[in-house]
């Protein structure tokens, strides 16, 4: 098998709806497109040696890329089959959803192939065809606000790459100065390190950081995201938050493994000031918040926050962060499409009006306590472990005033999400619904990956462990 197949097999279905061939059973199409990815993904992990090149070394599958693939794809599974359900339910849905299952599939390549690419222009170019292709399915019918939440979106997206692309210029500008050949192949670069950098190399890096750090919703340029998310339908936020996110996290961590042992000060200085802004910024918007979805979305951004605090300190935090991206990942997807469910029968998504969840929606009461907690970290959840690594490695590495704030805004947010979410959960009823009975088949992809995150905090398999810790060094430099 090749890493090809991961790209072609989406884009051969996305070309088969687009043309008709699958026009009357998008939905199936889609299932079953992602349903052969995941499997590729998960053959990928088990059989490719660590590290194999092809197509000239343009695309390259290390242990980064078979953790993210072996995620990425079971979760756009997941959320294929929750597409499905719902069209299959709710037939006024089936309206454009060949549309919808098109640009998930080109959406899906794209990702794929970004996790395999072997040069940093191919994943910035990788990186935004992702965004435009998911920009019209944040759009609504009838609905001017998801419009222009879309236009932010694109908006803030193609200003982070933006600089994103000036810094590769400064950077290759950079290589110039110091007498080397400018080159933008991973491997090339990995060889080369440490790379020697001077004012150009610094300024190219800082504006690579900052351009990534804009597509992952961090401050200061974060302000896309709580809308974005809010606006979306849920399956589109779903996919948002837990595959785009982790795309353009890949390319954050390409860069990392490239440049902190060039430039530690510059890469670490500059992760902990935007993660802790963000922390900042993501706790006060949830003890403000009365939106379900958007308060989700700031949690996204604290995620975040607390991913670039343990990637700047790095060392023994490294192992927990990928615990916590792995999480992450999963409880973005449960949250996300379980507030699709709640929104979907209260035609509402004000957390004040919601309550009696786990008596009315038993299965998305359970969904959104269970995935509350593990947001939070506690638990049996391998947030829980990523978060105590990461403080460990702060406490370690002497950053007390750092741990200090990263304590009391965790804290901070546990109490403002309490404080809204189990109400809804617990609360009771405000008013007499007649809901339809809930099905297992329709809580399924939920109930997977909620499996997952049991497992990831009580047991880490032999082999997703080696994994995690090659991935680690990777991102130390060894």
């Amino acid at each position: 098998m090749s890493p090809s197949d991961l790209i072609l097999v989406p884009l051969l279905a996305s070309l088969a709806v687009l043309l008709g061939a699958g026009r009357e059973r998008a939905a199936v199409v889609l299932v079953g497109a992602s349903f052969i990815t995941t499997t590729l993904a998960i053959v990928e992990v088990s059989g490719v040696p660590p590290q194999t090149a092809v197509f000239a070394g343009l695309v390259r599958v290390d242990a980064t890329s078979r953790l993210f693939l072996v995620v990425v794809n079971p979760i756009f599974f997941g959320i294929s089959t929750y597409i499905w359900h719902r069209v299959r339910t709710t037939p006024a849905l089936r309206e454009g959803i060949s549309r919808l299952v098109w640009l998930a599939l080109v959406f899906l390549a794209s990702t794929n192939a970004l996790l395999v690419a072997n040069h940093l222009l191919a994943l910035w170019v990788l990186l935004e065809l992702t965004a435009l292709t998911v920009t019209p399915l944040i759009v609504r019918p009838r609905s001017e606000a998801s419009r222009r939440a879309a236009f932010r979106y694109l908006l803030f997206s193609t200003v982070g790459l933006g600089l994103v692309a000036l810094g590769f210029a400064c950077l290759g500008r950079g290589m110039e100065g110091a007498g080397l050949t400018p080159t933008f192949m991973v491997d090339r670069l990995l060889e080369l390190r440490p790379l020697p950098i001077n004012a150009w190399g610094k300024l190219g890096l800082a504006l690579v950081l900052l351009g990534l750090g804009t597509k992952l919703g961090l401050a200061p340029m974060y302000s896309w995201l709580p809308e974005t998310y809010d606006e979306a339908p849920p399956a589109v936020a779903a996919l948002l938050g837990a595959v785009q996110f982790n795309a353009a996290l890949v390319v954050l961590f390409r860069v990392v493994q490239i440049y902190r042992v060039s430039s530690p000060g510059l890469v670490t200085g500059q992760l902990l000031a935007m993660g802790l802004v963000s922390m900042v910024v993501s706790t006060v918007s949830i003890i403000a918040t009365r939106n379900i979805k958007r308060l989700i979305a700031y949690a996204s951004i604290n995620h975040a926050g607390v991913i670039a605090i343990g990637l700047g300190v790095g060392g023994s935090a490294t192992y927990g962060l990928l615990l916590y991206v792995l999480s992450n990942a999963f409880i973005k997807a449960i949250l996300f499409l379980t507030a699709g469910k709640i929104m979907a029968h209260y035609k509402t998504n004000d957390t004040r009006v919601i309550s009696g969840l786990i008596k009315e929606l038993p299965y998305s009461g359970v969904f959104l306590m269970v995935g509350t907690i593990a947001l939070l970290g506690f638990p049996p959840f391998g947030s829980f472990l990523g978060e105590l690594l990461i403080l460990s490695a702060l406490v370690g590495s002497g950053r007390m005033l750092t741990f200090a704030a990263f304590c009391t805004l965790i804290t901070m947010t546990f109490v403002a999400t309490g404080r809204t979410v189990f109400p809804m959960i617990w609360g009771p009823s405000k008013e007499k619904h007649d809901w339809p009975r809930q099905t297992l088949p329709s809580a399924l992809p939920k109930l997977t990956f909620l499996v997952v995150l049991v497992v990831l905090g009580i047991y880490i398999p032999p082999a997703l462990n080696v994994l995690l810790q090659q991935v680690a060094q990777s991102l130390e430099g060894r």
